[in-house]
């Protein structure tokens, strides 16, 4: 038996994801940006992370070849720069909402959290690649995080009896 892509797709938009936006800076000095949702924590020792890029992206060489790259976890205000992240064919730096911030790497200042890193290892995944991040910096704000579910942006709803992740008693 075999899934479909239509199938597999289908089951996929299922599963709520953290919308991201990872940025880099190539050797000439051009910033390089995209939105992603695959995106995860790998190990606590050495700190990873992970972010899945397609191999046909036009951001995948700069960030196969990076030295470090950066990600923006987005707050729940956030879906106009995850949307412009993701087009094809417009200056995605252009609204001036990313300043260099941890490593010089362009950094949105009002993200939910930024995790600054050295790129450890890039992993064959199909048609994509998986970019492994040692994080060397990292950054925490309050607001809540932007989520992506059933094709469209959300705000996760805080389950009842829990405070900032701890349970009430």
């Amino acid at each position: 038996m075999t899934i479909t892509p239509e199938e597999f797709t289908r089951a996929m938009a299922r599963v709520p994801a953290p919308v991201t936006v990872a940025t880099t800076v190539d050797a000439s000095g051009r910033k390089w940006g995209f939105t992603g949702s695959s995106f995860s924590s790998l190990s606590l020792t050495p700190p990873l992370v992970l972010i899945c890029l397609g191999r046909t992206a036009s951001t995948h060489e700069a960030f196969t070849t990076a030295r470090s790259f950066m990600i923006n976890i987005l707050a729940e205000g956030q879906a106009d720069i995850a949307r412009r992240f993701a087009a094809s064919g417009t200056d995605r730096f252009g609204a001036g909402d990313t300043v260099p911030m941890e490593l010089g790497l362009p950094g949105i200042p009002e993200a939910v959290a930024r995790v600054a890193c050295s790129l450890h290892r890039v992993v064959d995944g199909g048609d994509h690649s998986v970019l492994i991040g040692r994080v060397v910096a990292a950054h925490a704000g309050e607001d809540a995080p932007l989520v992506h579910c059933d094709r469209s942006f959300q705000r996760p709803v805080p389950v009842a009896g829990m405070v900032r992740g701890a349970a009430v008693r």
